[in-house]
């Protein structure tokens, strides 16, 4: 289930709800205390982030047992790692969605609304199949007046309209305790043909790995964006860098790829482009091996990301996919997404051992997306 940059926003831009140190609590919580002589409530839950994705522990253990009746139809339930769920009627494949809705206003609402509307409809896209439907409900914070109001939906809008999606239901409300950046959820759908889905642990051994736009384009054109003050660049280097913004987007090539042969296409987002890998490796059982020198860097990303003293490779980078391909179709993938003027390398391959290799140096699952201590940096010099 993607994040984004937006996952890790200071404390007083998350409400009191959404805090997992309230939801689970710690032992002086009166919330997770059961009757009197039984354990705590945490003792049997495992500890949760205080921010972001919460971790594959206890994914397995509380929401994989738990989900609801079995039904025949689902073909992709919940699972660690895999942005959707397929259902299946008939000649029809349903790829099903949902992500929550991040509204940054200091991008311009128009503008904010687009852009969590690309991020929603990504985690369809991946699946190879083009999103046809949306809906979405909107928490909005009291002060958002009409006016503004009508900027942000013109967003979603236009983002909807150009991609083919059809807005189909939703609820909008304003509410005392909602605040930016989480205001709400959304649920894209797409509808295809069954055999066209492909799954983000598709890949297997001996095929080769392919990447586009590179590590952190995500990350460098919100943090120029955002706060241009404070990065000690010149006017040239921010304005190349903040155009990386407009390149968020996945839809037409993850699809593209997908048509053209790909076994997996994943997005590189919280965890940035080393976490998107680790989650296609971990989840087909394989390895991956990159050759780091292969990999394309959108202008102005190395210089935004050695300035803030940032790792690229586990930054968020929305609009970049990490794709895997059999070896005979690899060139293909990469022509149809260079016939879009998307930038792709074949950078790597998918090993038989287990585990993420950048440059025969083996790299651990990112602690958390490098980027979010660097907003929260940026936000409190402000």
């Amino acid at each position: 289930m993607s994040g984004g940059l937006n996952a890790q926003l200071p404390g007083d831009l998350i409400t009191d709800a959404c805090r997992s140190k309230q939801l689970l609590g710690r032992g002086t919580d009166p919330r997770t205390r059961s009757a009197a002589g039984t354990k705590p409530l945490e003792q049997f839950i495992p500890h949760m982030p205080d921010t972001g994705k919460i971790n594959r522990s206890l994914f397995d253990r509380v929401i994989r047992p738990q989900l609801g009746a079995t039904r025949p139809d689902v073909i992709v339930g919940p699972t660690s790692g895999i942005d959707f769920g397929v259902v299946e009627r008939g000649e029809q494949a349903f790829v099903v969605a949902t992500d929550p809705v991040s509204v940054l206003p200091e991008l311009g609402l128009s503008r904010a609304g687009r852009f969590a509307t690309r991020i929603v409809l990504a985690d369809a896209a991946v699946s190879g199949l083009a999103p046809t439907h949306l809906t979405i409900s909107l928490a909005l914070p009291p002060a958002l007046g009409d006016d503004a109001f009508a900027r942000l939906w013109q967003g979603v809008h236009e983002t909807c309209r150009e991609l083919g999606v059809a807005v189909t239901t939703g609820h909008t409300a304003r509410y005392d305790e909602a605040q930016f950046p989480w205001v709400g959820a959304a649920t894209a759908v797409a509808v295809g043909d069954p055999a066209a889905v492909v799954r983000p642990d598709g890949a297997s051994p001996g095929e080769k790995l392919l990447v586009t736009k590179g590590p952190a384009v995500e990350t460098t054109g919100l943090l120029t964006t955002l706060f241009p003050d404070q990065l000690p660049l010149s006017a040239e280097t921010l304005a190349t860098a903040q155009q990386r913004l407009g390149e968020t987007g996945v839809v037409r090539d993850a699809v593209a790829a997908a048509e053209a042969g790909a076994s997996a296409v994943h997005d590189a987002t919280e965890g940035g482009l080393l976490g998107a890998l680790h989650e296609m490796a971990a989840g087909a059982d394989v390895g991956i091996a990159v050759d780091t020198d292969q990999v394309p860097v959108r202008p102005g990303v190395s210089a935004v990301c050695e300035t803030l003293e940032m790792d690229p490779w586990t930054a968020t980078s929305a609009g970049t996919l990490a794709i895997t391909a059999p070896a005979d179709d690899a060139d293909a993938v990469a022509a149809a997404l260079a016939a879009r003027n998307t930038p792709v390398s074949v950078v790597g391959s998918v090993t038989d051992d287990a585990g993420v290799r950048l440059d025969d140096t083996p790299r651990s699952v990112p602690d958390q997306d490098a980027s979010w201590p660097v907003y929260d940096r940026l936000t409190k010099t402000e």
